[in-house]
C-alpha cells in the first residue's frame, strides 16, 4: 500500500486511477487452515494514490494459475473476466480488473505497472524497439500493441520466460511493468527504468531547434487568455452539453500552450492519444478551434456561427469512427461530442459529467501532449489504429464498468451561484445543492465568514466541488468578474440564487437616507445587476437538448433564477419601511423577470421566507432588538414569538429554505415560473392566493 501511494501521488510516474501494482504473499487458508498463496492487486476503479486495503483485490493464485486451463484463445476473452470471482480469497476484496492475470501469471513477488509520461513515449515512438533495445541493453524486453487482458497476461509471461532475467517490460503504445523481490527493490528498478527513458528523452531535446516544429501562434497575455476564455468558456459548454449537461475545466499552463500554439499541432492532434489509459478520458481525439485572434470585440452570435460547423465536422467524425469501426455486439454510440477542446493563444477546455472527471480529462490530455513531445524528440510519435482505439473505447468490459456507476445525483452537471452564501440561509442553499451534486460558486462580502465556509465545504465536498469569491452585489464590475470566475471554473452557469441580504429596524422617522439606499442597493439593485449578468451567461450557453449530429434544430435548456425574499413582501408591520418595500420590489421584480426570460427557458421562482434565526447576520445585530422592540418582547423571546404565530408552530431553518429551492431546480417542477413559495411556518396574511 506505502509504494502503490507514493507512485499514484506523483502524477508523472501514472495517471489518476491508472497503472496497477500488486505483490503475493504466503497466508493462512481459513477453510483450510494450510499455507496458500494470495495475489494482492489494485481493484478495479481505483487509484494508486489515494488507494486503500479496501481497493485491492484479493485471489487465490493457484486458482489464477488454473484459468489458463480454460481460457479458450481471444475471442473469448471477455469471458475471463467472470471467472476471476472464483479465484477471490478475500470476501471484502474489490472486484478483480481485467489487468489482474497481468501480474497473477508473472512468477515475481512485486510488480508495478505504471504509465510514465517518459516510458509511453518511448512505447509511442515509431522506433520504440530499437530505442528500448539500445537504451536497455536487453534488460528490459519489448511487447507489442495488445489490448489488456488474459492473452496479455499470456504474453508477458512468455517474454519473460524467454528472456531470463530481464528486469521489466515495455509494452508497445501502452506502459510499463517492473518487478522486484522486495517492494522496495521493486520501487527503485520501476523509478530506475523512467529515469533512463526521461533522461535519454531530454537529451535528445536539447538536440533539436524546436518543439513541436516550433511557434505558429503567439500566446495572449495571461490576463486576456483568461478573458478570453472566460467569455467562451459558456458558448463551448452548451454545444458539449447537447447529449448531457457536461461541466468544464480549463488551463492554459505553458506546456499545454507551446503545443496548442505549435507548428505541429494539426498533425499530432488528429492522431489522437497512444495509452489506452489517455484516449479513455480524452476521446480519439480533440477539436482544435479555428477562431480569428482578434482581441477586441466578442459577438456571440458571429462566434456561433463560426464554432457551429465545426462541432458538427467533430460530430461526424465522431459519428463515422464509430460506424466503420463498430462489432456487432458493440454498445450504441456514445456522446459525440468532444472532452477536450484547444484554444491556440488561450490553452485547453475539458468537459466531462462533472469537475472532478473533467479535470482529470485534462491532466491525461497533458500527460498525452508530454508522451507527444517525448516521442517526437527521439523518434516519431505513433497513435493507436482507429481500430485498435475503438476496441478498447466500446469494450463490453469498459461498457459494463460504466453500467456499474452510480446513477447520478439530480444536480449533477449543474453549476450554481449563491450570494451571501458565507452563511445563515446562503450557505444551507449552497450545501443542499452540492450534496445534490451541483458545482457551487460561493460568494460574499464577508470575506472572513466566506473563508470558514471555504474550509467547510473543501472538508465536506473536496475541492472540485466550489469556486468562491468575496464580492460586493452592488459593483457591477465585482459582479461580472464572479461570473467570470465561474465560467473558468466550471464552464458556466445554470442557477443564480439571489441570497444576499440585510435588514435595519427603525420606525419612520429614525431612518436615515444611507439606511434606505444600502437595503435598496443590496436587495434590488443587487438582485438585478446579478439576475442581468446571469442571464447573460445562461444565454451563452444556449444548452441544447438535441443529441443528433445535426446543431440546426436546438431547443435551449435554460436555467433557473432563484430569489430568496420574505414574507415582509407581502405583510405590513411596524419598524419595517426600508426592508419590507425592498422585499416588495424584489417580488415583483421576480414577476417581472419571469415574464421576460420565459422565451428563454430560464424559470424565475421566489422563496417567501420568515424568521430564519439559525446563523443569521441579520439576527446578531440591531435588527433582533428592533424586532424584539416593537412586538413588545424581549430578544431571547423571539424564536418562540415568531414559531407560536404561524399555524405549524414551527421554527424555520435556513435547511428549510434550502430544500424549498431545491424543488424548484431539481426537475419536478420545471415547468413553474413565476412561483412564490412560502416557507414560514403558515402565516395567513402573506399566503399569495
Amino acid at each position: 500500500m506505502y509504494r502503490s501511494n507514493i507512485l499514484g501521488a506523483d502524477k508523472r510516474l501514472t495517471n489518476y486511477g491508472g497503472g496497477n501494482t500488486s505483490c503475493k504473499t504466503a497466508t493462512t487458508d481459513p477453510l483450510t487452515g494450510n499455507e496458500t498463496h494470495v495475489l494482492w492487486v489494485k481493484g478495479s476503479g481505483g487509484d494508486l494514490g489515494t488507494m486503500t486495503k479496501s481497493g485491492l483485490a484479493a485471489l487465490y493464485i493457484e486458482r489464477l494459475m488454473n484459468l489458463e486451463k480454460v481460457y479458450r484463445g481471444v475471442e473469448h476473452e471477455d469471458e475471463m473476466a467472470e471467472l476471476f470471482n472464483h479465484c477471490i480469497f478475500d470476501n471484502n476484496s474489490k472486484a478483480p480488473s481485467i489487468d489482474t492475470p497481468l501480474h497473477g501469471l508473472l512468477p515475481f513477488k512485486h510488480i508495478d505497472h505504471m504509465h510514465p509520461d517518459a516510458v509511453i513515449a518511448v512505447a509511442a515512438a515509431r522506433d520504440g524497439k530499437r530505442i528500448t533495445k539500445e537504451l536497455f541493453g536487453g534488460t528490459v524486453g519489448w511487447v507489442e500493441w495488445k489490448r489488456p487482458g488474459f492473452d496479455l497476461g499470456l504474453r508477458l509471461r512468455k517474454q519473460v520466460d524467454d528472456n531470463p532475467g530481464i528486469r521489466g517490460l515495455i509494452l508497445a503504445s501502452h506502459g510499463l511493468f517492473t518487478w522486484g523481490e522486495t517492494s522496495y527493490d521493486c520501487y527503485l528498478n520501476t523509478l530506475e527504468v523512467i529515469e533512463k527513458c526521461a533522461g535519454y528523452i531530454e537529451e535528445n531535446k536539447a538536440k533539436k531547434r524546436a518543439t513541436f516544429g516550433g511557434s505558429n501562434v503567439e500566446s495572449f497575455s495571461n490576463d486576456e487568455r483568461l478573458r478570453k476564455a472566460a467569455r467562451i468558456a459558456p458558448v463551448l459548454r452548451g454545444y458539449c452539453s447537447s447529449h448531457a449537461r457536461m461541466i468544464g475545466h480549463f488551463t492554459n499552463e505553458e506546456s499545454v500552450l507551446e503545443f496548442v500554439n505549435s507548428n505541429d499541432l494539426d498533425r499530432l492532434a488528429n492522431m489522437g492519444t497512444s495509452c489506452p489509459d489517455h484516449f479513455l478520458r480524452t476521446k480519439i481525439r480533440p477539436l482544435v478551434l479555428d477562431l480569428e485572434q482578434d482581441t477586441e470585440t466578442f459577438d456571440v452570435d458571429r462566434l456561433k456561427a463560426k464554432i457551429t460547423p465545426q462541432f458538427e465536422a467533430y460530430r461526424k467524425m465522431y459519428s463515422d469512427y464509430y460506424n466503420e469501426c463498430k462489432h456487432p455486439d458493440s454498445p450504441p454510440m456514445r456522446d459525440p461530442n468532444p472532452v477536450v477542446i484547444l484554444y491556440p493563444g488561450v490553452g485547453m477546455f475539458t468537459f466531462a459529467k462533472d469537475k472532478q472527471t473533467a479535470r482529470v480529462a485534462a491532466e491525461f490530455y497533458g500527460n498525452a501532449i508530454n508522451v507527444m513531445r517525448g516521442a517526437e524528440a527521439i523518434s516519431e510519435y505513433v497513435a493507436l489504429p482507429k481500430q485498435d482505439a475503438f476496441d478498447v473505447e466500446y469494450w463490453l468490459l469498459e461498457e459494463a464498468k460504466l453500467k456499474r456507476r452510480p446513477s447520478p445525483k439530480p444536480l449533477t452537471g449543474r453549476v450554481a451561484l449563491v450570494t451571501g452564501s458565507a452563511g445563515g440561509i446562503g450557505k444551507a442553499i449552497a450545501r443542499k445543492f452540492a450534496g445534490e451534486g451541483a458545482c457551487i460558486v460561493l460568494c460574499d462580502n464577508d470575506s472572513e465568514r466566506l473563508n470558514a465556509a471555504i474550509n467547510e465545504f473543501e472538508k465536506e465536498d473536496g475541492r472540485d466541488s466550489f469556486v468562491a469569491q468575496t464580492f460586493d452585489v452592488t459593483r457591477s464590475k465585482e459582479v461580472e468578474n464572479v461570473f467570470e470566475a465561474a465560467s473558468l471554473a466550471f464552464g458556466g452557469i445554470d442557477i443564480v440564487v439571489n441570497c444576499a441580504g440585510l435588514s435595519i429596524s427603525k420606525p419612520l422617522e429614525e431612518y436615515t437616507e444611507e439606511d434606505w439606499d444600502l437595503q435598496y442597493d443590496v436587495m434590488v439593485k443587487g438582485q438585478f445587476l446579478v439576475t442581468q449578468k446571469g442571464v447573460e451567461v445562461i444565454r451563452r450557453q444556449n444548452l441544447c437538448s438535441d443529441d443528433q449530429v445535426s446543431l440546426a434544430k436546438c431547443r435551449t435548456i435554460g436555467g433557473d433564477i432563484l430569489n430568496i425574499v420574505s414574507k415582509n413582501a407581502l405583510v405590513s408591520g411596524p419598524n419595517n419601511a426600508a426592508y419590507g418595500s425592498a422585499k416588495a420590489a424584489q417580488l415583483h421584480l421576480s414577476r417581472l423577470n419571469a415574464a421576460e426570460l420565459c422565451k428563454d427557458r430560464i424559470r424565475v421562482n421566489v422563496i417567501n421566507a420568515d424568521a430564519v434565526i439559525v446563523d443569521s447576520k441579520i439576527w446578531t445585530g440591531a435588527w433582533a432588538d428592533g424586532r424584539a422592540k416593537a412586538y413588545g418582547i424581549t430578544v431571547d423571546e423571539l424564536p418562540a414569538y415568531y414559531a407560536k404565530r404561524t399555524l405549524l408552530n414551527e421554527t424555520i431553518l435556513p435547511e428549510d429554505i434550502a430544500n424549498a429551492c431545491f424543488v424548484f431546480v431539481s426537475g419536478m417542477v420545471d415547468k413553474s415560473t413565476g412561483n412564490v413559495l412560502n416557507v414560514d411556518g403558515g402565516v395567513p396574511m402573506a399566503f399569495v392566493r
